[in-house]
């Protein structure tokens, strides 16, 4: 049997595969626990700066198992709220993580698979894609945080329309509402988001993470809150060496070394 998780390195760049292709890489317990042990080793790993998210075969994920939810209905709720938790354990796995986790969507990305896509810091698509929040289409309900995420984007009245639908929309409609940060033909998404990937590990490790948090958490905060969050940030990055080897640089006009820097704090592997 195949592994839930096809795992490989490109340079500093983890690329973690969906690998459930008979069910168009649908979610299992399986792949959530993989990709959270990735995710784990990534944070643990300095010659790691980023992590990709795609699946095998010419789809990113259909979204839950139909097969294995319909046995749901016979559990008590309480046990089924559990099982719900994994998802939520693996959505905040991904927002915690502090590399930049980069979704690569060829194919499908319906119900969970839209939710997991979303959750990624960042999203590279094929204009060919389809993204669903399809829910409905099965007498179900939005989860993990596909309502959050889209509402980050459109309006209330948009967000109602897709989830009361199930619409299908393109990777090329998602760009167009600034869902997606790169656009590509089909089968260009993991190109395109290893090139991303890549630019992002010549990057200062610490700042970065820093900067992660900083975006997401502008969504909910209010300005104060904000400019303290920013403030705090600042004084930690003006006392550390990232900023001595970043302003150093550019005072010496070379280019900054931020990966060996990384790899001199805590040693590569």
């Amino acid at each position: 049997m195949n592994p839930a998780l096809v795992s490989r390195r490109d340079g500093a760049v983890l690329i973690l595969s969906n690998n459930n292709q008979a069910a168009r890489n649908a979610l299992s317990p399986e792949y959530y626990h993989a990709v959270m042990d990735g995710l784990r080793a990534a944070a643990a790993d300095p010659s790691l700066a980023a992590v990709i998210l795609t699946g095998e075969g010419g789809h990113f994920c259909a979204g839950g198992d139909l097969r294995q939810l319909a046995t749901r209905r016979e559990m008590p709720a309480a046990q089924r709220r559990e099982r719900l938790e994994d998802l939520n354990r693996f959505i905040r796995a991904i927002r915690d993580c502090p590399k930049p986790v980069i979704a690569a969507v060829e194919g499908a990305a319906a119900g969970a698979g839209l939710s997991l896509a979303m959750a990624c810091d960042m999203l590279v698509a094929a204009r060919n894609a389809v993204f669903s929040v399809a829910y409905v289409k099965v007498g179900l309900t939005p989860d993990g945080g596909a309502t959050a995420f889209l509402s980050e984007f459109v309006s209330r009245q948009v967000l109602t329309e897709l989830c009361l639908t199930g619409e299908r929309v393109s990777g090329e409609r998602m760009h167009q509402l600034g869902c997606v940060n790169r656009l590509t033909e089909s089968g260009g998404a993991l190109p395109a988001a290893l090139e991303l990937a890549r630019q992002l590990s010549t990057g200062p490790a610490q700042a970065v993470a820093r900067i992660k948090t900083l975006c997401h958490a502008a969504q909910h905060q209010s300005l104060q809150q904000q400019l303290d969050l920013e403030a705090d940030y600042m004084v930690e990055a003006q006392g550390g060496e990232e900023s001595r080897e970043g302003i150093g640089a550019f005072l010496e006009k070379r280019q900054p070394d931020f990966a060996g820097l990384r790899c001199a704090i805590a040693p590569c592997s």
